[in-house]
């Protein structure tokens, strides 16, 4: 199919809607039920003029908005600012225009159920992340994806340092240190060196093509050393994002923010745009066959191709961080760790430049998106309803929210890669696109089998201790940040002073010890709602007492089973609220249709026509 482009202006409206979006909501913030109902509209809207280009963009057919032709202005010398609807940016556009109608409603969910503060801020910056992530999905060159990429990183600041202490503060400030300037740096400088290398050959080019950007093949040949030091920067911003080691540490103090956040920015738009940037790299600015032209000679290793450091440091990432993941005790930290191996699947699927495992890193993208928002918004509906955070406070959980821990088993075992789930059809291309290159790429292969036991290791110990475990015996895992083999004594030993309850690992700690690490952990992640406390029936009055006091041993009234353990509750009555549970079974729904019939999912047959435009091989 031949792609013909023309000229509409719905790629300018699906990212102004939301913009729009941010002044009603300000304009509204003396009437919560308004306010928040400009986020739906607008979420509905957006996804509807989405979804509008989709069957036209099948067909071949870019739709573009171009300033110039629009208005007669010229945006930086010799660049246009053009916003186009093509298959990849649509693949990216549509799952986070359509993640945003569930992300809404369970906002406002969590946001009331803690009676957070600056809700106004919060949803407004909310609405202006989606209208910039948008703007990356559909920029139509490097200048326009520079200007979105860089402005996604101020309008999530406020986010971020939402709770407004120096936690917050400093989470934010790295977060703007590592994706603003960091990232905003080596991405302008691939950038300029991009156009200076097509401007030799002719008119100088950073608009992206299917297949990649001929004039930059042709000065690849010419300039061989800028054109990979390009390549590299290029990789190198969008990798901040993406989180690729040793880029990703603001990944994980960045979960301080409200899980909303956590689960749209930090699962979809924010970390998703990092991979989506990698993908514009590979595909539509250099290209397979120019990447493949272009080797590195390595001292005592000889020539090796442009991809493989690339695939090397993801490689990297998706072992390390899984092994992190397994010793963080605090459930969204965990999380974060896992986002950040995933990632990397999506990065190494890309770096491969087989056909196959490019179809499947970018089948990963809404695969992984489906899975970790279900995690996020199950760890956040846990916070809201118990004040619980670390997994080793959640033995029994399970009968108190059955729904919500049943709705998390299914997107860890789509992180796991466990068939009948979305994570697990991505990460089967991978595989076979990895085998089929054969040589030392089976090294990539073993990489993902090893990170996918990783991933179980450090996921299942979750569901383990909310369904199979219980409030008054259970077992820290060694796995966690405890002494090895496990907690001398359950939480209920300490609580009763029963010795009876003690568990079998672990060697018993000196009178008077331990003090410090329950310290570290009380203070290692503090939410708004400790500060700002609501009147929701789990919370103590209280909380806040023992701050005061220095009295650490009764910490566990912020989480973990209150005397006398969980109450159990049935599903669907008392769980938690509509507008949290809502959103959570349709995203876990969605996880598992990916994986049961992905050929009727639109982002399998999406990833199959990006592969054969931009490498004319048809995905079988």
């Amino acid at each position: 199919m031949v792609e013909n482009a023309v000229t509409d202006p719905r790629p300018l409206a699906a990212v102004l809607v939301s913009a729009i979006a941010v002044v009603l909501i300000i304009a509204s913030y003396r009437f919560p039920n308004v306010r928040e109902g400009w986020s739906v509209v607008a979420a509905l809207t957006k996804f509807g003029i989405v979804l509008s280009m989709l069957p036209g963009v099948l067909d071949g057919t870019v739709y573009e908005w171009s300033l110039a032709e629009s208005t007669g202005l010229e945006f930086v010398a010799g660049i246009d600012f053009v916003l186009r609807a093509d298959p990849l940016g649509m693949l990216f556009a549509l799952l986070a225009s359509f993640l945003w109608i569930f992300t809404s409603f369970y906002a406002a969910g969590y946001m009331r159920g803690l009676d957070e503060h600056a809700q106004t801020r919060f949803f407004a910056a909310f609405a202006a992340s989606l209208s910039t992530a948008l703007g990356i999905a559909f920029a139509g060159n490097l200048v326009t994806i520079f200007v979105f990429y860089e402005l996604l990183s101020l309008v999530t600041y406020p986010l971020v340092a939402h709770n407004e202490d120096s936690e917050a503060r400093i989470a934010g400030r790295k977060y703007l240190t590592y994706t603003f300037f960091g990232g905003g740096v080596f991405l302008l400088a691939g950038t300029v060196l991009v156009y200076w290398l097509t401007a030799g050959v002719g008119e100088g080019t950073l608009t992206f093509e299917a297949g990649g950007m001929s004039a930059l093949a042709e000065a690849a040949q010419a300039e061989p050393v800028f054109a990979q030091a390009a390549f590299f920067l290029l990789i190198a911003g969008f990798g901040v994002k993406a989180a690729v080691m040793p880029l990703h540490s603001w990944l994980a103090d960045a979960m301080v923010a409200p899980t909303p956040v956590s689960g749209l920015l930090h699962a979809v738009a924010v970390v998703k745009s990092g991979a989506f940037g990698v993908a514009r790299v590979i595909l539509e600015v250099y290209g397979v066959e120019t990447i493949r032209e272009l080797p590195l000679n390595v001292p005592m290793v000889g020539e090796v191709g442009l991809n493989v450091p690339v695939a090397i440091l993801a490689a990297f990432t998706l072992t390390a961080a899984s092994i992190i993941a397994m010793r963080k005790d605090h459930l969204k930290r965990r999380l974060a760790y896992s986002t950040t191996a995933q990632l990397s699947y999506i990065v190494l699927g890309l770096s491969m430049l087989h056909p196959i495992a490019v179809f499947g890193a970018l089948f990963h993208i809404p695969a992984h998106a489906f899975g970790k928002l279900t995690l996020f918004f199950c760890a956040g509906a846990v916070h809201v309803e118990t004040h619980t955070d670390y997994v080793s406070e959640m033995a029994g959980i399970g009968k108190r929210m059955p729904l919500v821990m049943s709705a998390f088993a299914v997107g860890a075992a789509g992180m796991a890669g466990i068939p009948l789930i979305a994570g697990f059809v991505s990460k089967f291309y991978m595989m076979i696109g990895a085998g089929s290159l054969g040589g030392s790429y089976w090294l990539f292969a073993l990489a993902l089998v090893v990170s996918g036991i990783l991933n179980i290791a450090y996921l299942w110990p979750v569901v383990y201790t909310a369904f199979f475990e219980t409030e008054d015996r259970h077992d820290a895992k060694p796995i966690l940040e405890f002494p090895l083999g496990g907690q001398r004594e359950s939480y209920a030993a300490e609580q009763t002073g029963d010795d009876s309850l003690a568990t079998d690992g672990g060697a018993p700690q000196p009178a008077g010890g331990g003090e410090d690490e329950d310290d570290e952990r009380e203070d290692e992640h503090e939410y708004a709602v400790d500060r700002y406390p609501s009147d929701h029936e789990t919370h103590d009055k209280h909380a806040d007492d023992h701050h005061d006091h220095g009295d650490h041993d009764d910490h566990h009234h912020h989480g973990g089973p209150p005397p006398g353990g969980w109450e159990r509750r049935s599903p669907l009555f008392g769980e938690s609220t509509w507008l949290m549970l809502m959103p959570i079974l349709v995203i876990a729904t969605g996880a598992v249709t990916l994986g049961v019939v992905p050929d009727y999912a639109i982002f399998l047959e999406l990833a199959a026509y990006i592969v054969e435009t931009a490498t004319g091989e048809v995905v079988p």
